[in-house]
């Protein structure tokens, strides 16, 4: 049997955060206030699944990213706190208790995502897009910001959720293509830009806004590269964030990104020509997602 008092002797010590990723409490009441919501509709959302920094400030603002699809991922990528595993069936009644936690919270600015459906033909296409239309059929006034895995490249998919016309499409690059064997193991880097390149040259029109997160050893080369390869496929807005461990299951933080550095990743992103940028290290794709649409 393992004594507790010694078992964290041969672990490899946390690394102590920086006075920059350092958060303040936040009051309960609120927190409590949107987790009954999401849970009385039986609901998940990336910010508890995932384990997001941002939890607290966002929840207590009344606001949360709805994860739909079931809160298990058929991929295992080596950032994500998401459980991976044999997902659930398709609950089909999602879309509509979705739309029952917005009104409910009275979100103006919806952001949706999920965990990846590989599992599924569609990859959970047809179900984004009843919640799309559900919320711009019942609640007039609210937009939509759908952030989609990759649906395995299934175009007709991708067209499904176009077609729906989300006032924002995003789909995260993440990270650096020379990482990607190590953190999105089962993505494909150019997949993603042509994902980002359809969307943009959709018949419908499309906000398209990709996220990088940086502190897995990316130069600032590297970063700089992508985002241009990120602009020429048509993303016009970008999120930037520092990545943190969310358990001591995926990987370890190369280095925590100085503020300073994440303002030289900005100022890159707006000489490159996005036209929306935000560059911090407590940015997520959703962390305050209505203030680039103007909510």
């Amino acid at each position: 049997m393992i004594d507790s008092r010694t078992a964290s002797i041969d672990e490899p010590a946390r690394p102590r955060l920086p006075p920059w990723l350092k958060r303040p409490m936040v009051a309960s009441g609120a927190l409590n206030a949107v987790e009954r919501s999401v849970n009385v509709g039986g609901l998940h959302t990336v910010c508890v699944e995932a384990k997001c920094p941002n939890r607290g400030e966002c929840f207590s603002r009344g606001t949360a990213t709805f994860l739909i699809l079931g809160n298990t991922c058929t991929r295992n990528c080596g950032f994500c706190g998401i459980r991976h595993g044999a997902p659930m069936p398709l609950d089909k009644d999602e879309p509509r208790r979705v739309v029952e936690a917005i009104w409910r919270m009275g979100i103006r600015h919806a952001v949706v995502t999920s965990v990846t459906r590989d599992d599924l033909a569609d990859g959970g296409a047809g179900q984004f897009a009843d919640v799309v239309r559900r919320i711009h059929s019942e609640l007039p006034g609210v937009s939509v910001e759908v952030l989609v895995p990759d649906f395995a490249g299934n175009q007709e998919a991708l067209e499904t959720v176009f077609q729906t016309q989300p006032e924002v499409f995003n789909h995260n690059i993440e990270t650096v293509p020379r990482l990607y064997a190590i953190a999105r193991p089962q993505a494909v880097y150019q997949r993603s830009l042509e994902i980002l390149a359809r969307a943009a040259e959709s018949k419908v029109s499309l906000k398209v806004k990709s996220g990088l997160m940086v502190g897995l050893g990316e130069s600032v080369e590297e970063v700089g590269s992508t985002l241009a390869e990120m602009h020429d496929a048509g993303c016009s807005m970008v999120t930037i964030g520092q990545y943190l461990r969310p358990t001591q299951s995926q990987l370890a933080v190369v280095e925590f990104v100085t503020p300073e550095r994440f303002d030289d990743y900005r100022d890159i992103a707006l000489s490159i020509g996005f036209t929306d940028v935000r560059s911090a290290p407590f940015v997520r794709s959703s962390y305050r997602a209505g203030e680039l649409v103007g909510d």
